[in-house]
């Protein structure tokens, strides 16, 4: 025994002539370690070729390579390998499928650890039975514990109907966690094939949804339900595409157009994010000036304040480097939301945009920002506001479809939220749409205007009507629209006039727009200790 410690090579290793006479030794490897290196091999290889070539066939990657184009080179640390399903039914015992359809571990991306599943389609379709839930359930409590964001890689089937009852308990048990991890961790799902049935619920529970055109669908029920039931023909980009989801049903944050460049946004998405709500978001540090002057808002001060533009401009020309990640682009135009960077810092924007619906707000603007404001304030980032809103959107759908209830969770957004918070009016700001959006009296720390800004109960022209109707309605028919502009006008500067509204403190300045930029930064850097990480009430990210 003596001799085999300090000699690991057994003597039955054949040994050869080495160079210059020295033998050279070959080591024999163990059969138990041949059978380890079998088994795991296999494992990773994933379902039959046959499966493979089909699943590359239609354009997608497999769960190892989604993971592989994520994470940082060589940090993925995978468990859960070699577990197989306990399902005795149908065959599945005999067949030993390691890892039952799902690959777990850790991996880095951008250099910060994630917790990460992808499923299978190689294996049983990726469906989901009550080991790969548990697979899942036991991931998702060590990311929680860690504090380390969950990435969820999904392209399944569904629930295992061999497992029965079993498979649904197992989504149970993921949706538990989904929503004891809300507000905690950021959870982030990402749809690379089908998602059906009750498998779509862990995603809506998520931050973040993204879908790749072509390849991913969401459904309740899928098209041959809904024509069996209604007798509707749908087929399933018009019923769950990502199209769908990220311009109608808002379930799609971000749509990619291939899997590649999905993990490419995944990942500058991660970049703006803290690990958890006990950390701030990460600071970078850039070249571009504090102080760079903003001459497009001196040109807005000059703008008929009924004539559209995209916000966008706005914010590209504010952000550090002219870089913006928006949030839900084509899901309720008229508000814009994102994640940029103002002196380095990571600031969430809310931003109304008259090029759609004028950026009033409706139903699903109100869902949209107060969802987002929610997620700012559960993970430490400031919020800004940029505000051009002449008020709610009117129609009896809107009144029907519930705008009244819908706009006050905007509202309470706002007033719960306690990160910095900083506002600058653009343009215009007319009625309840004016307190909505993050007002002085919705707790909003520091609230800027440009000088040209109107703030009032209803824009100068509709208030002149109520007003002065009867001295309009008794003018002459030639002078009359020049009379509505004349009031309109003294309306404007005695009531709707920045300068009305800061006096009584609505407003805490009117500021030079070139300098907009250099003062929001300097505001957020004085709001910078307001609140520290992790020591704010905890409130989950529930589905708006």
């Amino acid at each position: 025994m003596a001799d085999l410690m300090q000699n690991p090579i057994s003597d039955q290793a054949a040994q050869t002539a080495g160079t210059k006479g020295h033998p050279k030794r070959v080591r024999i490897v163990p059969e138990s370690l041949k059978k380890f290196r079998d088994i795991t091999s296999q494992a990773e290889a994933g379902g039959p070729p046959e499966k493979v070539e089909a699943q590359k066939k239609r354009g997608k990657l497999t769960a190892r390579e989604r993971i592989g184009y994520l994470v940082d080179e060589g940090t993925f640390q995978e468990f859960g390998l070699l577990v197989e399903s306990r399902c005795t039914d149908f065959g599945i015992k005999e067949k030993h499928i390691k890892g039952d359809g799902i690959v777990t571990g850790f991996g880095r991306v951008n250099g910060r650890p994630v917790a990460i599943f992808s499923q299978d389609f190689t294996q049983l379709g990726g469906s989901l039975g009550l080991a790969q839930a548990k697979k899942i359930a036991n991931l998702m409590d060590m990311a929680l514990e860690s504090r380390m964001p969950v990435i969820g890689i999904l392209d399944s089937g569904g629930a295992r109907i061999q497992e029965g009852v079993d498979s649904l308990d197992g989504y149970g048990e993921i949706f538990y966690r989904n929503t004891k991890s809300s507000g905690i961790i950021p959870q982030i799902s990402v749809i690379v094939g089908p998602c059906a049935g009750g498998a779509v619920y862990s995603p809506a529970l998520t931050d973040f949804v993204f879908m790749v055109k072509g390849i991913s669908h969401m459904f309740v029920t899928g098209p041959e339900v809904v024509k069996a039931a209604t007798g509707e023909e749908v087929d399933f980009d018009t019923l769950g595409g990502s199209m769908t989801h990220a311009s109608k049903s808002g379930v799609c944050h971000f749509v990619a157009n291939s899997e590649p460049d999905c993990f490419r946004q995944l990942k500058e998405l991660l970049s703006f994010l803290p690990q958890s709500r006990y950390e701030a978001p990460p600071e970078h540090s850039t070249k571009d000036p504090a102080d760079r002057k903003i001459p497009l808002l001196e040109d807005l001060c000059g703008m008929d304040p009924r004539k559209s533009y995209r916000v966008h401009h706005i914010i590209w020309w504010l952000s550090d480097d002219h870089a913006f990640l928006e949030v839900h682009h084509d899901f309720a135009k008229n508000i814009v939301v994102g994640f940029m960077r103002l002196g380095g810092q990571v600031v969430g924007v809310i931003a109304n945009n008259p090029a759609h619906m004028a950026g009033a707000l409706d139903i699903n603007a109100s869902d949209k920002a107060a969802r987002f404001i929610r997620f700012l304030n559960n993970y430490n980032i400031p919020i800004l506001t940029l505000v051009d809103v002449p008020g709610y959107w009117p129609g009896v759908a809107q009144e029907h479809g519930g705008i009244i209830r819908h706009g006050a969770k905007l509202l309470y957004a706002y007033s719960e939220a306690t990160v910095p918070k900083v506002t600058l009016v653009l343009r215009k700001a007319y009625g309840g749409a004016y307190i909505a959006m993050s007002s002085k009296f919705l707790r909003g720390d520091l609230n800027f205007s440009l000088p040209s800004a109107e703030i009032a109960v209803m824009g100068p022209r509709g208030a002149v009507e109520i007003l002065f109707s009867r001295q309009i309605k008794e003018a002459k028919e030639e002078d009359k629209e020049a009379l509505r502009a004349k009031l309109a006008k003294e309306y404007s500067d005695k009531f709707a006039s920045p300068y009305q509204t800061a006096s009584t403190g609505s407003l805490d300045e009117v500021i030079e727009p070139a300098t907009a930029r250099a003062r929001l930064i300097g505001a957020f850097r004085f709001l910078s200790g307001k609140r520290r990480p992790g020591e704010h009430e905890r409130t989950g990210n529930i589905p708006l």
